[in-house]
């Protein structure tokens, strides 16, 4: 069986061929060998590799950019699922869509189900709730849609990797302490997604993070806290809590954005030694990596 993933270069994506099972032929493609938003493209790369099984881990997603490069942002967020999905139902391929926690409002007290209004607040999270519809449309029941929040890595462009950044630059960050969500490591979408591939019948739209609560603050702390452990760090930091209205940003988020992963897991038979770890375990499993690269 063959998967084609988008979005290569990305750090779901580097993760994902990274961890590949093995016996699975997969291929991943960057932006410039295979652009989304083309349909033509789309069509012709599908053609010629002719994959089972597609993972859209492409998107454009620069949360406060998007609010003035709307159009941008729906090019490669909505109309790219969109030319995946039509062309995966034409050739009856499965298309396995990854979303986020911004499609809801952040007005929740409790995990947001898969099956809740989305909501969103910024041009980012209208774009990605477009997507989710265009390849729901598209496929009907059989679109698997696998929403996550706030996905970090060794690697690439992220909090992590910002926030080590400033720490070693500053002594100092301020983080906000009101935006509660789930830390997501790419190396446990990453399987997830994989397990999604294994498993045939899976579809719908369904949320996958790891396990826990912690506000972008919480996050922070633990990242000061396992640098210094590992040597990452040359002296104290200091974390400072603020609020969101103390740190204005371009593009508005969600306050709440908890994700209930009830039936990936049922569905995914995660329970039987792959249930999401908590989300302080991974992120010292990728500060370990950081740390030996």
């Amino acid at each position: 069986m063959k998967v084609l993933v988008t979005g290569g270069g990305g750090q779901l994506a580097t993760r994902l061929m990274a961890l590949r099972p093995n016996g699975l032929e997969a291929v991943t493609l960057t932006h410039t060998e295979l652009d989304i938003a083309d349909q033509h493209g789309v069509a012709a790369v599908l053609d010629r590799l002719q994959p089972a099984i597609v993972i859209n881990a492409a998107g454009y997603t620069d949360v406060d950019r998007a609010e003035a490069e709307h159009g941008m942002a729906r090019l490669a967020n909505a109309l790219g699922p969109r030319h995946l999905a039509m062309a995966a139902a034409r050739r009856g391929m499965r298309l396995i869509h990854v979303s986020t926690d911004f499609v809801f409002d952040g007005a929740a007290s409790s995990p947001y189900k898969p099956g809740h209004p989305v909501n969103p607040l910024s041009e980012y999270g209208r774009s990605k709730a477009l997507g989710e519809a265009e390849v729901r449309e598209a496929l009907g029941e059989a679109a698997l849609i696998l929403r996550t929040a706030w996905l970090y890595s060794a690697q690439g462009k992220n909090f992590l990797g910002t926030m080590l950044r400033l720490m070693r630059e500053r002594g100092e960050v301020a983080v906000v302490a009101d935006q509660i969500g789930t830390p997501t490591s790419v190396a446990s979408l990453a399987a997830a997604l994989w397990r999604a591939v294994a498993v045939p019948g899976f579809s719908g739209t369904h949320h996958y993070t790891d396990g826990g609560v912690a506000s972008r603050y919480d996050f922070a702390v633990a990242i000061a806290e396992e640098a210094s452990a590992l040597g990452l760090l040359e002296g104290p930091v200091r974390v400072r809590p603020i609020r969101t209205g103390q740190y204005p940003t371009t593009a508005h988020r969600p306050a709440y954005s908890v994700l209930d992963n009830s039936s990936t897991v049922a569905a995914l038979g995660l329970e039987l030694g792959l249930e999401p770890r908590h989300w302080r375990a991974a992120l010292r499993d990728e500060m370990r990596m950081i740390s030996h690269a």
